[in-house]
């Protein structure tokens, strides 16, 4: 994991214009390109936070504009793959016309592809004063958001294939990642109601004999417990409440959600 301010002693981290596209965080090599969408904000700011994601080491304006797209390039000297960030947008508070850009408020880059961190219900989270929608609460929220992380998204998939099974002859199974694998005898210990439980041998040999040839799993992309849930000591068990589409879920893990899932 990467700590740009541990990595630029000498120099402040700043950004380029970068790319509009593709949206997300990415890593090209020479750097990360950051791109976010927003028609009504009137400016965008990335923060940067060390290694513990505690920390916030660096608040960077997005230099750039393309349409509704904000954009900014981060030289590879200033961070890397497991940069953490988040954003913080400025715009009309104005809650009549849908309006409600609170800049006090720490962002989830909605195509983040990773999460660091839970989201804790706080009453910081709202974004305005409680009682009072046409007030916006200036009360910081950092504390309580998880922290976007940059991905590598390069992967080797050796020699492996597509199978390209023709409609007629799919069956498709749907299954609960940590439903599935918690409690199979076939699956050890550590990998149970995981990623990885799923890709074991015993796994695999009992879906292929009943017929199965495609796997669609219930949720799996990052999701919070609703509030009521968790007063009550509960937690949502199914995932219907997304929290970042694009990144897995880190309770499915070992360690590394993307490499696994």
């Amino acid at each position: 994991m990467t700590d740009p301010q541990a990595t630029t002693a000498d120099e402040a981290p700043f950004l380029e214009a970068g790319s509009a596209q593709p949206l997300g965080a990415s890593w090209t090599g020479r750097g990360i390109n950051f791109a976010a969408f927003s028609a009504n904000a009137t400016r965008v700011e990335l923060c940067l936070f060390d290694a513990t994601g505690r920390r916030e080491t660096a608040r960077l304006e997005l230099p750039a504009r393309t349409g509704d797209i904000w954009h900014g390039f981060l030289p590879a000297r200033f961070g890397g793959p497991g940069t953490l960030y988040g954003y913080r947008v400025h715009g009309p508070y104005q809650p009549a016309e849908g309006h409600r850009f609170n800049p006090a408020k720490l962002l989830v880059d909605p195509c983040a592809t990773a999460l660091v961190g839970d989201l804790t219900w706080h009453p910081s989270l709202g974004g305005a004063e409680p009682g009072n929608d046409w007030i916006p609460d200036e009360t910081d929220s950092a504390d309580y958001v998880p922290r976007c992380r940059v991905v590598d998204s390069a992967f080797d998939w050796g020699s492996v294939r597509s199978p390209s099974v023709p409609w007629r002859d799919t069956i498709i199974y749907e299954l609960h990642v940590k439903g599935f694998t918690q409690r199979h005898p076939g699956v050890p210990e550590p990998l149970r109601g995981k990623y990885l439980g799923l890709a074991e041998p015993a796994v695999l040999d009992h879906l292929r004999k009943l017929g199965v040839t495609t796997v669609e799993l219930m949720p799996v992309q990052s999701f919070v417990s609703e509030q009521f849930l968790v007063g009550r000591g509960l937690t949502n068990y199914w995932g219907y409440n997304p929290l970042a589409w694009f990144a897995p879920d880190a309770r499915y893990a070992v360690s590394d959600p993307v490499a696994e899932f």
